[in-house]
């Protein structure tokens, strides 16, 4: 029987409920959102700057899960290279427009003209020497960790791969951001942003309500025909809506990035699932609670950007 001399047990107070997925998705969503759109907003500079660390911080986390894969990707050699390429696009962009659009004599006169003048003088040949030296100094790297890595060229090519998957495409975004002959238009990049969104909310909310038939169901089972189906209809409606805030470009280019993005950012969504399904992981990373990493938030991006990029060159 219990003994009545001993003092009643005191109950252990509940710690306190931490903050929901949800909270957490929502809070780090806005904080995302903001930073994104002022840092596109407020700057040419402070949209490289953003951008630059955006696909820095994208190709870490791809050679990182290539690390849980079993592979051995030379990581700090590539992120290097991927910063010294997009920073020599953003000079090229910038300074194609700087100098016809009236910036100049007021940059000129600047603080930051002889800093800038001596980046610009720089950027393309330190650019041009990386992309040609990297392959003979990731060979040397191999050579030294023999027989230690049993897999060197593939370490060389997963290198190389996570360069020409994450941060040449995110380069390219410099390309749509900077018209030649006019300078930096942010509401282009904007009206590229609420494309991508269209694409991903509605087939999301499209798929949850009409889905039957799977698109992908070995990489992506929650991801249907129908829902792309809608996410396509709903960003040609957004390509079309978002004329008020780009007046100055024709009906049809609107409609026609628009479909690239219908098209494409699927394929970067699904593409990248399949890189994660391959080696692991759930997900790239947990730089945002709630969302994972960045590659999993801009991995749209990545399959959207050169063939957008390509079409500008294309059409002059």
């Amino acid at each position: 029987m219990p003994d009545s001399t001993l003092p009643p047990p005191t109950e252990t107070p509940a710690a306190p409920a931490g903050p929901s997925n949800l909270q957490l998705r929502v809070t780090w969503g806005v904080i995302g959102a903001a930073l994104l759109l002022g840092s596109v907003w407020f700057s040419p500079l402070t949209f490289g700057l953003f951008f630059a660390l955006v696909q820095a911080v994208m190709l870490w986390e791809f050679y990182r899960m290539m690390r849980a894969g079993g592979y051995a990707p030379a990581t700090w050699l590539g992120v290097g290279a991927g910063l010294v390429l997009f920073v020599a696009i953003w000079v090229r962009c910038f300074s194609s427009g700087m100098y016809i659009n009236g910036v100049k004599g007021a940059f000129a006169a600047s603080k930051w003209a002889a800093l800038f003048e001596l980046i610009q003088a720089i950027s393309a040949p330190l650019a041009v020497t990386t992309l040609f030296l990297l392959p003979i100094a990731l060979i040397v790297r191999e050579m030294r960790q023999w027989p230690q890595e049993k897999q060197p060229f593939t370490n060389v090519g997963i290198t190389l791969l996570g360069l020409l998957y994450v941060s040449f495409p995110m380069a390219m975004l410099n390309m749509l951001a900077f018209v030649p002959n006019e300078g930096f238009f942010p509401r282009r990049i904007f009206g590229l942003l609420f494309l991508i969104w269209a694409s991903d909310i509605g087939a999301y909310a499209v798929g949850r309500t009409f889905g039957k038939h799977k698109l992908a169901p070995k990489i992506s089972p929650g991801k249907t025909w129908e829902g792309w189906a809608g996410g396509f209809a709903i960003t040609l409606l957004v390509g079309w809506a978002i004329g008020f805030m780009l007046p100055d470009m024709p009906l049809t280019h609107r409609l026609v990035a628009a479909g690239v993005v219908a098209v494409f950012a699927p394929l970067g969504d699904l593409a990248e699932s399949m890189l994660k399904r391959s080696v692991g992981v759930k997900d790239s990373g947990s730089i945002m609670p709630g969302h994972g990493g960045l590659l999993d938030r801009f991995d749209a991006f990545l399959l959207v950007l050169p063939v957008l990029a390509l079409l500008q060159l294309l059409a002059g």
